[in-house]
């Protein structure tokens, strides 16, 4: 068995990583524990509140008794908006506090825009201009090129919470350019893991979503790759062929 720690903050898509677990096989188990929010605001101060070192120790304990083999910081925007070092310097303080391999949906997003080897990306946004382009700057300081942003200017993670498919592949839509060869959708409280595949065919690529890159960030420091083709094409591993 597999445990995987996800902090997650507050309440909005944390249904996601249940079908995430339930989607992976029954040898690995998805643990997620709420840290509080504080404000719900898409805004960078109140981001850089709620990703705070304090708020993020609090969950530490209860995963460690949970057997957590890795733990995660589920959440793009609670860590971005820190810059690339600031957000280097929270996984480490994460890492001390929990002691064990530690990260973020923000550095998920980047090591698999790398796994499924592509450079140039879309992203679709939830949140505001600024605050969208602050995550454009954050790929990019990780050498991912970003050849087209769209922001969608909702303030709340609760107002993001109630987005259904169709709000999802409007964006994911309005998102996408000739240049892209993937797509990708921030906001851990998006609900988007009963759609990736459906979302890879529409748009005729790969698409990275926060849910289901953050499940992937914990597997990949455990050392764990699952080959699970329901969640998209960074879940599926290509045979190997026997010569």
């Amino acid at each position: 068995m597999t445990a995987l720690g996800l902090l997650y903050p507050g309440h909005s898509a944390e249904d996601d990583y249940q079908r995430i677990e339930q989607l992976l096989g029954s040898d690995i188990r998805v643990d997620l524990v709420h840290t509080d929010i504080g404000e719900d605001a898409h805004r960078v101060d109140a981001l850089r509140r709620m990703g705070s070192t304090d708020r993020l120790a609090a969950g530490v304990e209860e995963l460690r008794m949970s057997g957590a083999e890795s733990v995660v910081w589920a959440c793009t925007s609670g860590s971005f908006v820190y810059g690339w070092e600031g957000a280097h310097e929270q996984i480490r303080s994460l890492a001390r506090a929990a002691g064990l391999p530690a990260s973020s949906t923000s550095f998920a997003f980047v090591h698999a825009v790398r796994e499924i080897g592509v450079r140039r990306v879309a992203v679709g946004a939830t949140y505001p201009d600024d605050v969208a382009a602050l995550f454009a700057d954050f790929l990019r300081a990780g050498g991912v090129e970003v050849v087209a942003l769209r922001e969608s200017g909702i303030i709340t993670a609760a107002e993001v919470g109630t987005w259904g498919k169709a709000e999802l592949f409007a964006l994911a839509r309005a998102a996408d350019h000739e240049d892209a060869e993937a797509v990708l959708v921030p906001d851990t409280a998006l609900h988007t893991a009963a759609h990736v595949p459906a979302l890879e065919k529409d748009l005729g690529k790969p698409v990275l979503t926060a849910n289901q890159v953050t499940v992937w960030e914990a597997l990949r420091l455990t050392n764990r790759r699952v080959n699970a083709p329901e969640l998209g094409k960074l879940f599926t591993r290509e045979p190997i062929v026997q010569v």
